[in-house]
């Protein structure tokens, strides 16, 4: 409380408004909200049981906040590159709003050690706690990388999800119904080799949370479209040489 009142903290956005969004910023965030898929929250254009954007068949449900442009995008931003861990206090409320299952416990997809080191934090880690202590989940670190990937922004689809596979183990044995957090998914290919390491390990259900969803565009669904022909588009936090989550 004394530090907010000689430090005050700023947009989680543009930096310069109040905290947590200025009026510009919070009036430019696109809230997910129904209707949308029933499997991976994805907006639609009328309910659905799944769609196109739907992520690999290991996660069993995903949900989001916002799509992942404008505001949230700088903010995410803000988060990984910036090291502004107010971000993730600024954005867990509305995550934790989109929430209609009580999971056992919350856990998070692991940064490399490399990118761990650079950063000096995990982002989704942050995360994770925050909708922890809102939710009055546990939380508990499930998972581990078990190895570095190269740089995988100039790979097709196909080869981002190889590149993926046995790239996440469970550092223990997780409890029947996980919440997985992370800040922003887009193919759900992370989120999938994640999930897919927790159920090996005891899991019987695993749901994905994020702050953002970066959409492609499919029959039905409304979305920003974030792939272009090399598979990124300009701009985009994963054109960074990480893999599209």
């Amino acid at each position: 409380m004394v530090l907010d009142l000689l430090f005050p903290r700023a947009c989680a956005a543009c930096g310069d408004g109040p905290w947590p969004f200025c009026s510009a910023c919070r009036v430019a965030l696109t809230p997910i909200d129904h209707p949308l898929c029933s499997r991976c929250g994805a907006p639609a254009r009328a309910a659905v049981d799944r769609c196109e954007l739907c992520p690999p068949p290991d996660v069993d449900r995903a949900r989001s906040a916002f799509v992942f442009r404008g505001p949230l995008r700088k903010a995410i931003h803000r988060l990984k590159f910036a090291g502004d861990r107010g971000v993730a206090a600024a954005l867990g409320g509305a995550m934790a709003a989109v929430l209609d299952r009580e999971p056992d416990v919350i856990t998070w997809v692991p940064l490399s050690r490399a990118r761990l080191a650079e950063r000096g934090y995990d982002q989704a880690r942050a995360l994770a706690r925050t909708v922890s202590r809102l939710t009055r989940t546990p939380v508990s670190e499930l998972l581990s990388r078990s190895r570095d990937l190269p740089p995988q922004a100039l790979r097709g689809a196909t080869e981002r999800r190889s590149a993926l596979t046995d790239a996440f183990s469970a550092s223990r044995r997780p409890p029947p119904h996980v919440l997985l957090v992370d800040d922003v998914m887009t193919t759900g290919a992370t989120a999938a080799e994640c999930a897919k390491a927790l159920k090996i390990a005891g899991a019987a259900g695993v749901e994905v949370l994020t702050a953002g969803r970066a959409l492609r565009r499919a029959r039905g669904v409304w979305g920003e479209p974030v792939l272009s022909s090399d598979g990124l588009r300009s701009g985009s936090v994963v054109a960074r040489g990480e893999v599209p989550r």
